[in-house]
């Protein structure tokens, strides 16, 4: 079923032959959104070559990770499977860990709305949001539009742009709370290494709807700590 195989009988080999794959795991993550087409894969990671998703897809279907079936008007996509579904938290953990070191974007980096939404999964702070009003955010960084709507310690994103979402996204109803424009930067706000009113005294967050409480409510709701880059720069 793997690619390869590195002749260990260990549980952690068999994880790692099964999606360690380059692309696997980010295929996984875009899958934990919600059920894809071929070509919303294809969209979602535009960098991977045909042959390289489509073998990916294969290797994932054999090892019991993905599995393909029809869905009314969209025709055939991919899911997770129940045994893939249990990656969630583990993808999350990794996403916590990997935001850690991420450090500014390189050029021609790419947010998309399966990344995005994965990050405000992975930064979302149930026990915060359970003691905080409920609040619907609507995010743009780039092209992307995302909707949080965080209320009682559970959120709900959905993908209102691009224009023509990937399956599985559905369109909230009333208007957001507060409106925020932001870039990459956003990540220091989710850090806690820039203030609210500091990202947006430097022009880094522009809040078309709201005001800074509610980007103070948004920094508390959706937190990693910054962990490793803090501990870099106290060692240096």
């Amino acid at each position: 079923m793997a690619a390869r195989s590195y002749g260990q009988y260990c549980g952690v080999t068999t994880a790692v032959e099964l999606v360690g794959e380059r692309w696997a795991l980010l295929i996984i993550r875009d899958l934990l959104v919600g059920p894809r087409r071929y070509t919303d894969l294809k969209q979602g990671l535009p960098r991977i070559p045909t042959n390289i998703l489509s073998a990916r897809l294969k290797e994932l279907q054999a090892g019991g990770v993905v599995r393909r079936v029809p869905i009314a008007r969209c025709g055939l996509v991919y899911e997770l499977t129940p045994y893939g579904r249990e990656l969630e938290p583990i993808v999350l953990a990794l996403g916590r860990w990997g935001f850690q070191s991420m450090g500014e974007p390189e050029e021609g980096d790419a947010v998309t709305p399966d990344s995005l939404t994965m990050a405000l999964r992975t930064a979302f702070r149930p026990d915060v949001a359970e003691a905080i009003p409920s609040t619907a955010y609507e995010l743009h960084v780039g092209d992307v539009v995302l909707r949080a709507d965080v209320a009682g310690g559970q959120l709900a994103v959905s993908q209102l742009a691009p224009p023509t979402p990937p399956v599985g996204g559905a369109t909230p109803s009333g208007e957001p709370d507060a409106v925020i424009v932001a870039g990459p930067g956003i990540r220091g706000v989710i850090s806690g290494e820039i203030a609210p009113q500091d990202a947006i005294d430097r022009q880094i967050a522009h809040l078309l709807v709201g005001d800074v409480s509610h980007l103070e409510r948004f920094a508390r709701t959706f937190h990693i700590d910054p962990g490793r880059s803090t501990a870099t720069a106290e060692a240096a």
